[in-house]
């Protein structure tokens, strides 16, 4: 793990995006210090532009954007965290069992992924907000429905690759069960790749749900980046602030957590190591 880490800080860009999502991971947490009120507060005129009163200016509604991009974060970093967690834990599963038991078990659970990748992920995550009625809970449902399948095909492209390894055919040998050698012997040697590829998951469910926020299919009840994307598009020309301040903390978090992934596929993956 020490050298993982060192050769992770060697990675300048990945140590810069970890840098920025700390800031935002600290803004997040120190969110109810800085703006005790809340981010649907109305705080002044509407449609102020940044200034020292209002840092970020106002939207139409008189709500501070400062307030409302922090919150926006801890709404965006809940979903992109459980959405990609509850999505690596299944596929990892789905995976594991297609790679290891092969035949029926893998034509089955293979067509069942492909099922899902052959549906635009976007619309999908739309109908199953619609039909499970906007919440944050829905939208963590509905962005890990759609999230799954890749690492599904990850984990069960390295089990087939380890599956002919000689601590694996040792252990079937051995009598060991089903069970202890997916959990204990070959998931573990598959957790580099899936943390990896779990990363880049996050960046996706946060767009994910920055996009469904923006139509409307967000939690009412809680603000998000997409929301204020959304209800500052009316005045997008006479208040450029009301968009552009939660566009750019998107495009940093996410671009910062694409770096993240790269910078730990590199620390990670041994083939990588060699070079």
């Amino acid at each position: 793990m020490r050298a993982a880490l060192k050769r992770f800080a060697r990675n300048r860009m990945a140590v810069l995006g970890a840098c920025v999502i700390g800031v935002v991971a600290l803004l997040t947490a120190l969110s109810p210090l800085l703006y005790p009120a809340g981010a649907f507060t109305l705080a002044g005129p509407p449609l102020q532009p940044p200034g020292m009163r209002y840092l970020l200016g106002t939207d139409a509604l008189g709500r501070d954007v400062a307030a409302g991009v922090v919150a926006g974060a801890r709404t965006s970093l809940l979903i992109g965290l459980s959405a990609a967690l509850s999505a690596v834990l299944f596929g990892s599963l789905i995976g594991a069992l297609a790679g290891y038991y092969r035949g029926a078990t893998d034509i089955v659970l293979m067509r069942l992924t492909e099922f899902f990748q052959t549906i635009p992920a976007f619309l999908l995550a739309m109908l199953l907000v619609v039909i499970l009625s906007p919440s944050v809970l829905s939208v963590i449902i509905a962005i890990s429905a759609v999230s799954w399948p890749g690492i599904a095909r990850l984990v069960r492209g390295e089990f087939v690759a380890l599956g002919g390894r000689e601590f694996v055919l040792a252990s079937i040998g051995l009598g060991a069960s089903g069970p202890r050698i997916i959990f204990r012997h070959l998931l573990p040697n598959c957790v580099s790749a899936i943390i990896a590829v779990g990363s880049l998951l996050v960046a996706s469910a946060i767009l994910l749900e920055s996009g469904l926020a923006f139509l409307g299919l967000g939690d009412p009840n809680v603000m998000s980046w997409g929301l204020l994307i959304s209800a500052g598009r009316v005045t997008l020309r006479s208040a450029w602030w009301v968009c552009t301040f939660p566009g750019i903390a998107i495009l940093l978090t996410v671009l910062s957590i694409n770096l993240i992934g790269d910078g730990l596929n590199e620390a990670l993956n041994p083939r990588l190591r060699e070079r």
